[in-house]
């Protein structure tokens, strides 16, 4: 049975306002699965352990990415149709802020968020429930969305391009297909894997930016915003010393950042100056490159055993214990973009300045 919703009208808006019964929606959805269901703007009062930037002056980096983002929002607030902004796709390796820049660009349309990971959303009623309950304007953040299931990207195309989602009702001969309207929304989806991602997908959305790897003196910016809101006393050097090791990466500069704070405090330090950051993080096992133990292994492997390649990415990661697909997104986008190895078609490659840094 298909139940039909109803429309009301704002008194503010131009839009029709489409109001979903709560029986529609999917009540076995997996609830676990959803990182979040959430206006940002009522985030204030939570805790500030997060570190996420609270609006796009915060937002540090990715300059062209938010005067494209800040022209579009702008553009469809003139035309008061937020929602004609149209959809976004981020792509980059993890830890760029990609999840961050869905949040801001929710709060900046003052609407509502809604974070699902695509793998939760692997039955065809799962999305067809979260699409009609979005109200107009919200954000639907999608996070992995190259593991999109085929049918569920299907539905996606009506409901991207017209706002429709088409509704089986009954059995077997008498089945029939309902297109119903749903209110306009705003897709964001993230990926590792761009290339991944079907070209009708991928041409549906408006905007496609690449995030990019972050410079020390950026990084030591949101190291020092974030020092402040987790009451670190830090200075330019310290600073310094964590960002030249953060592999260009807002998250794992967060994450040294709390584990620097954690060898200051043991120490009963009262400011964290280069020293201390140097053999904090000399401890965890994290050189002046941003390398960890598990960089170095993977080069040290291809030199032992390969005279420095090329080996396929199976051999590596069956040679050092890892998951290849971890190799992949993880360890291997910062050994290129260091210029220690090279992915060519035959394989993995140690490249001289690698070499050079294993001896």
């Amino acid at each position: 049975m298909v139940i039909l919703s109803s429309y009301s009208q704002d008194e503010n808006s131009s839009e029709p306002e489409l109001r979903v019964p709560q029986t529609c929606l999917d009540p076995n959805l997996n609830q676990g699965d959803i990182a979040s269901e959430t206006n940002p703007s009522l985030e204030q009062g939570t805790a500030r352990e997060s570190l996420r930037p609270d609006n796009f002056d915060e937002y540090i980096g990715q300059e062209k990415l938010k005067s494209a983002l800040k022209i579009s929002m702008d553009a469809a607030r003139k035309r008061q149709d937020i929602a004609s902004m149209g959809h976004v796709m981020l792509y980059g390796p993890p830890g760029l802020g990609k999840t961050s820049c869905a949040y801001l660009i929710a709060k900046e349309l003052g609407t509502s968020i809604k974070t699902f990971s695509a793998p939760a959303l692997d039955r065809p009623k799962d999305i067809i429930g979260i699409l009609m309950s979005l109200n107009t304007g919200d954000v639907l953040f999608i996070d992995e969305i190259h593991r999109l299931n085929k049918v569920t990207e299907e539905l996606l195309y009506p409901a991207l391009e017209d706002f429709e989602v088409d509704l089986n009702s009954g059995k077997d001969s008498s089945s029939r297909i309902m297109r119903l309207k749903i209110n306009k929304f705003i897709l964001v989806g993230a990926t590792t894997k761009l290339g991944y991602i079907s070209a009708p997908l991928r041409d549906r959305f408006l905007h496609v930016h690449r995030m990019q790897y972050y410079t020390h003196e950026e990084l030591a910016e949101i190291i020092s915003k974030n020092a402040k809101k987790l009451l670190v006393n830090i200075n330019s050097s310290g600073l310094m010393e964590i960002a030249s090791r953060s592999r260009g990466t807002p998250r794992i500069a967060n994450r040294l950042l709390r584990l620097v704070r954690d060898y200051a405090d043991h120490l009963e330090a009262d400011l964290i100056n280069e020293q201390i950051a140097h053999k904090a993080l000399d401890l965890y096992q994290i050189d002046k490159y941003g390398l960890d133990k598990m960089d170095k292994k993977i080069l040290e492997v291809l030199i032992q055993h390969y005279k420095g390649g090329p080996a396929g990415l199976e051999t590596i990661a069956g040679l050092i214990g890892e998951d290849k697909n971890t190799v992949e997104d993880y360890y291997e986008p910062f050994l290129i973009q260091s210029g220690l190895l090279l992915r060519t078609q035959r394989g993995r490659v140690v490249t001289e300045k690698g070499l050079e840094y294993c001896r």
